[in-house]
């Protein structure tokens, strides 16, 4: 998978970069992570040192700081463009400075700029931030150190000083310079059931009878060859929550710091309840970009991307339901849409539609999404059918903010459903398109299936719309809420909901309760989730709920440098600078004011090289599939009719493992319809064979019953209780709804 090519640097330049040292914090769903970068000069002449780094969309990033000689020089964050001047003024005078900043074209790419190392000199920079981990439908709790961060497709019109553009050496996972190390601190007062790593971890240890923190450690000898990823499932997770933080008004006066801030959770109670009448028109935008013939991941048979992809299209066209409309888009350099418009889901156009998945390629060249979206957005609407939309990306691009805010144009005529595949795909831009376009995101990594997680979303576009979302607060006199999350318009049944808000006025005396209602209709009907919460605001000295609530702000706010309009700018600004918290249009500049006499001798430039996933074509053998059962499933599925029924052919037996004359033969009621045999067949091998796939197969077996039900009549309990005997297994009638 990657294939070592050594450095792609000049061997004899010493790396000034020595280690990276990570200390996490996790406290229940809430992450604080300082990454301190180690750096020393082993060469007889100043440096000025260029370290390019991935970081999460989602990470507000309130400090940096610089240990030199014993001292530290803490950051102060200022208007991006100041922020430059000082930086290239102190170089120019030849005093030491330091520089962070986001990427012009991308929130989760930073860079680090050291100026004037001295020879023989040592500096420690440490970042800090704030994160939410995100919810996975297991229940797990996700936190994901990037590490790879793979060169990014530029298109025409892109900024041309992104840090991309720096001319850093890449190098194969395997070959890094520097060192790495990370531990952890996981508590939760509900307790810990377990953690779970894509890396070697040394033993944790657990504390509390309830085990409700544990210590966490990388393996010795880890190389950072891989995104870290943390999975952590607590004994309770889906508890509604609310926590009030002090604010800090002697250092701000006015301002988001100044007062309280409130961080609620809810855990809404959506109600299972069946559409009248499933509608929508289905689009799916697939990368077949050249990296896309890379592996998901580095471990050992991970699938090809392109791969995964074509079998998460087959399994997406047979679970859509009957009477949508649906089309495909396959984009690279250039796009090709399988229809010149959306079709009505019939036999012949979703065979049609199987039949160019199959022969799909990754060999689309670069990545270019802005035009095949635009093109998407400019058909005219089928009337009852509202748009949605799935994108499917290694998300390698460099005009990020051009597609969110396209995206978010159409915000009130479609929702956006964003899946990020292998290593290195951006955060930034999964997310960003996502979140504007109301929908949801899913990052594929080591051994996720993306197969699970497309139908995971699937299911979320299916679902009857929530109307009216609106958060009311219900407070002691003289104390009111100014939410400060984006307006909430959409939910869905599973899913977490964060709001923050700031709490302004008289706080009660310590016996203070107050009460926030989330409300909601659903087919009519008024739902609401309450929380009654203490209003004794707690210390913190990081203010971590105050930073991410400045986050919420600017992500909701800010929409990239170069895009953000002059008067939604000021307002960024001031949110960002008040709070400490990064953005698109401030950067965190430091200067060394103390060195006696300004740095002698020429200054040399020294690039960090960062890591890349590197790949070239994979050897046929990955692209089978590894698991047996899998490839059979596949071959199930691509079987199966629109209208969600299986013919009974040689291509069925072959699968079943039963002869077709055999089949025929135990067909229990005669001249009955051979599709409904062969329909009830196919649902109980679902049962019997794939049962730990569920999650893949359910919409498409539902749709098989729905059929069954229409079809087989008074016949259905003795065809099913037939089947389950014929082929021998304990699959439940009940299933069947006998």
């Amino acid at each position: 998978m990657v294939r070592p090519s050594g450095l792609l640097t000049r061997q004899e330049e010493p790396v000034p970069l020595k280690s990276i040292c990570v200390t996490l914090s996790i406290r229940e769903f809430v992450a604080g992570v300082a990454a301190t970068l180690n750096y020393e000069n082993e060469e007889k002449f100043p440096l000025e040192t260029f370290f390019v780094f991935p970081m999460d969309e989602d990470s507000a990033v309130y400090s940096f700081e610089a240990m030199v000689d014993g001292k530290t020089i803490k950051a102060e964050l200022k208007d991006k463009k100041k922020a430059h001047i000082i930086y290239e003024s102190a170089i120019s005078h030849r005093h030491q400075a330091f520089l962070l900043e986001e990427d012009k074209c991308s929130r989760d790419v930073f860079c680090c700029n050291v100026g004037n190392l001295q020879p023989g000199s040592k500096v420690a920079l440490t970042l800090k931030y704030v994160q939410e981990l995100p919810l996975e439908a297991d229940g797990a709790l996700r936190y994901v150190l990037p590490a790879v961060l793979n060169p990014r497709y530029r298109c025409s019109g892109s900024p041309e000083d992104s840090c991309l553009d720096l001319k850093t050496p890449i190098v194969p996972l395997d070959d890094l310079p520097y060192a790495f190390s990370m531990t952890a601190t996981v508590s939760s007062q509900h307790g810990i059931e377990t953690i779970q790593s894509n890396c070697p971890l040394s033993p944790i240890e657990y504390l509390g009878d309830k085990k409700t923190s544990a210590q966490i450690s990388l393996a010795d000898g880890h190389k950072f060859d891989r995104d870290v990823e943390l999975l952590i499932y607590y004994r309770e997770v889906h508890t509604p929550s609310v926590a009030v933080e002090l604010g800090n008004p002697k250092n701000n006066p006015d301002g988001l710091m100044k007062d309280p801030s409130a961080m609620v959770c809810f855990y809404p109670n959506i109600p299972e309840v069946e559409p009248s009448a499933i509608c929508g028109e289905f689009v799916f935008l697939m990368d077949c970009s050249g990296s896309m013939q890379c592996p998901i991941s580095k471990q050992d048979k991970s699938q090809l991307r392109i791969e995964a992809a074509k079998e998460t299209l087959i399994l997406l066209l047979k679970s859509l339901p009957v009477n949508c409309y649906f089309n495909i888009y396959a984009f690279g350099s250039s796009f090709e849409a399988f229809f010149p418009n959306s079709v009505k889901y019939t036999q012949d156009t979703m065979e049609e539609a199987l039949r160019r998945v199959k022969l799909m390629r990754a060999d689309l060249g670069g990545t270019e999404i802005l035009t095949p979206l635009q093109v998407i957005y400019r058909e005219p609407s089928i009337p009852g059918h509202p748009l949605q939309l799935f994108v499917f990306t290694d998300g390698e691009v460099t005009d990020t903010f051009s597609i969110i805010k396209e995206v978010r144009n159409h915000r009130l005529r479609h929702r956006c459903f964003s899946f990020g595949i292998g290593e290195g795909a951006s955060t930034s831009l999964i997310k960003g398109i996502a979140r504007v376009g109301g929908g949801t995101s899913e990052f594929i990594t080591g051994k996720d299936r993306m197969q699970a997680k497309a139908l995971r979303a699937l299911k979320h576009a299916l679902q009857p719309a929530v109307e009216d979302v609106s958060v009311n607060w219900d407070l002691p006199r003289g104390l009111s809420a100014k939410t400060l999350s984006p307006e909430q318009t959409v939910l869905y049944k599973g899913q977490r909901l964060i709001v923050y808000a700031q709490l302004t006025g008289t706080m009660p005396p310590e016996e203070g309760t107050g009460e926030v209602c989330l409300n909601y209709t659903l087919q009519g009907k008024s739902c609401e989730n309450k929380v009654t919460f203490s209003l004794q605001p707690k210390l913190d000295d990081n203010f971590t709920i105050h930073r991410l609530a400045a986050k919420a702000f600017l992500q909701s706010m800010d929409i990239g440098f170069g895009e953000t309009p002059a008067k939604t700018k000021k307002d960024v600004l001031k949110v960002s600078i008040d709070c400490g918290v990064i953005s698109s249009h401030t950067a965190f500049i430091a200067i060394n004011k103390d060195v006696n006499k300004p740095v002698q001798g020429p200054l040399a430039c020294r690039d960090v090289p960062r890591p890349v996933l590197l790949c070239a074509a994979a050897p046929m053998t990955q692209c089978k599939r590894v698991v047996f059962g899998e490839t059979y499933l596949v071959q199930l599925i691509s079987l199966q009719n629109a209208d969600g029924s299986w013919d009974l052919d040689e291509d069925l037996a072959r699968i079943l493992g039963i002869s077709l004359k055999d089949l025929w033969s135990a067909l229990p009621v005669k001249d009955a319809d051979s599709s409904s045999w062969a329909t009830v067949l196919a649902v109980v091998w679902l049962h019997a064979k794939a049962k730990h796939q569920k999650c893949e197969w359910e919409l498409l077996e539902k749709k098989a019953r729905t059929w069954i039900n229409s079809n087989a009549g008074s016949i259905k309990k003795k065809l099913v209780k037939a089947a389950i005997a014929f082929t021998k297994s304990s699959v439940d009638p009940a299933v069947f709804g006998i």
